[in-house]
């Protein structure tokens, strides 16, 4: 690997300390070799950050790579219609070809917008797609291929039959965990307890405990999927339930989590799983507003997410941090989510929710060298004062300038460099009408 130079930078560590470092930051073999001012030693290239911030590439906790294509498809809708719909039929109409323009354009977007690691859920079928088209990007990701085992109102295509599901996630699992120089892991990812059977939720939660792998699901997103789950099953709330199969550890991860009350709230505690937040997604689809004080409050590793292109349109984690924190302003008061402790969601908490937190989500030698530089000379910047405000309350994903994985330079002055944006959005367009015509939309 070359060796990297990113000097003259307003370098945010995102450390235990929170230090920041007017100077540079130097990358070697794909890890952070120093941080300081005026460092030396030759480097095959140097970046002038030219005073802008540098900081650990954001990461994206819950995505669905796959629904970038049905973006503008499934508007103004509530979570089950939204479901039913619209992206379950699209779901079902992908093949390889759509799948692998959905990702690259996903992976296109996120790189280009600051955001270096996801963890995202795919459809049920053709995951291997995803894999490959993850892999060629340059992203860092965990991926689940979507298990559905129970919902008769699901597409036929979606419809799985119980041990099929699982022995097809075992097997990617081998397939890929680790793959591309260990950028990419494989999780478990049953959708949720409305389309998955008792059976299949106990046999992930033994799979999981078996390989320490990630379980990434949906859980307590709206009112209406709660009572689906209370009639079909008995239990009290979505938690209670998944921890009535076992599923209650730390390797859970939990999207949404808009509808938890204080029992909820303390077994996501005891149990250390994850809560991934989705803010503009909650919005759009009219589900809620998460009680993320609350849930942080009791030590919950709460993380963000842009959800899918379906229902938030963007997967710009600037956005998600902005809105993150002015909802919480109106729903409890301001400064009960303060922009740093935002940030800290963003990166910290998103690395420490895919079990990477010893090499990815701060600046730290040692560390893999996932790293953003945003621009700072631009009129909605300044003055800045303070960079946490800056970065939560004011930068877009469009003041990325330079997007860094695993020492690689994927966007380089604003500019991705393995694929042409406008190519990328041209197939998109393309296979989306294909794709769209295919769902009968």
């Amino acid at each position: 690997m070359s060796s990297l130079l990113i000097r003259g930078g307003t370098v945010l560590t995102l450390n235990d300390a929170w230090e920041i470092v007017e100077g540079d930051v130097s990358i070697r073999g794909g890890r952070i070799a120093a941080i300081g001012r005026n460092l030396g030693g030759a480097h095959d290239r140097v970046i002038e950050a030219r005073g802008g911030y540098v900081l650990p590439g954001l990461i994206q906790t819950h995505i669905h790579l796959c629904q970038t294509l049905f973006r503008g498809y499934a508007d103004d809708l509530a979570l089950m219609d939204w479901l039913r719909t619209r992206v379950w039929p699209m779901e079902a109409a992908h093949n390889p070809d759509s799948l692998r323009a959905a990702t690259r354009l996903a992976t296109t977007e996120l790189l280009c917008s600051g955001t270096t690691a996801v963890l995202t859920m795919e459809t049920v079928h053709d995951t291997d797609v995803v894999f490959e088209a993850v892999a060629e990007s340059g992203l860092r990701a965990t991926i689940g291929k979507c298990m559905m085992d129970f919902d008769a109102q699901v597409p036929r295509r979606l419809q799985e039959e119980t041990r099929h599901s699982i022995d097809e996630s075992v097997a990617i699992r081998a397939r890929w965990e680790g793959a591309a120089n260990g950028r990419l892991h494989a999780a478990f990812a049953p959708r949720f307890a409305v389309s998955c059977t008792r059976e299949l939720l106990e046999a992930v939660a033994g799979l999981s405990q078996q390989h320490h792998t990630l379980v990434h699901t949906h859980a307590s997103e709206s009112r209406e999927e709660i009572a689906i789950v209370q009639q079909n099953t008995g239990a009290r709330t979505n938690i209670e339930y998944l921890a009535s199969v076992n599923l209650a550890t730390p390797h859970l991860c939990a999207a949404h989590c808009v509808w938890v009350d204080d029992r909820d709230q303390q077994l996501l505690a005891d149990h250390d799983i994850k809560v991934m937040h989705c803010p503009g997604s909650n919005l759009k689809l009219g589900s809620g507003i998460a009680p993320v004080p609350e849930m942080r409050a009791r030590g919950i590793t709460v993380s963000l997410g842009a959800d899918g292109a379906a229902c938030n349109n963007r997967l710009d984690m600037f956005e998600e941090m902005r809105l993150a924190a002015v909802l919480q302003a109106m729903r409890k008061k301001p400064g009960v989510l303060p922009a740093r402790e935002v940030l800290w969601m963003a990166t910290r908490a998103g690395a420490r929710t895919l079990g990477l937190e010893n090499d990815i989500g701060s600046l730290e030698v040692g560390k893999k060298a996932d790293i953003i530089v945003v621009d700072r000379d631009r009129p909605h910047l300044a003055p800045g004062p303070d960079p946490y405000s800056t970065l939560v309350y004011a930068v877009r994903g469009s003041d990325v300038r330079t997007t860094i994985v695993d020492g690689v330079v994927l966007v380089d002055d604003f500019a991705a460099t393995r694929v042409d944006r406008i190519e990328i959005a041209h197939e998109a367009r393309e296979s989306a009408r294909r794709l769209a015509a295919r769902a009968h939309l």
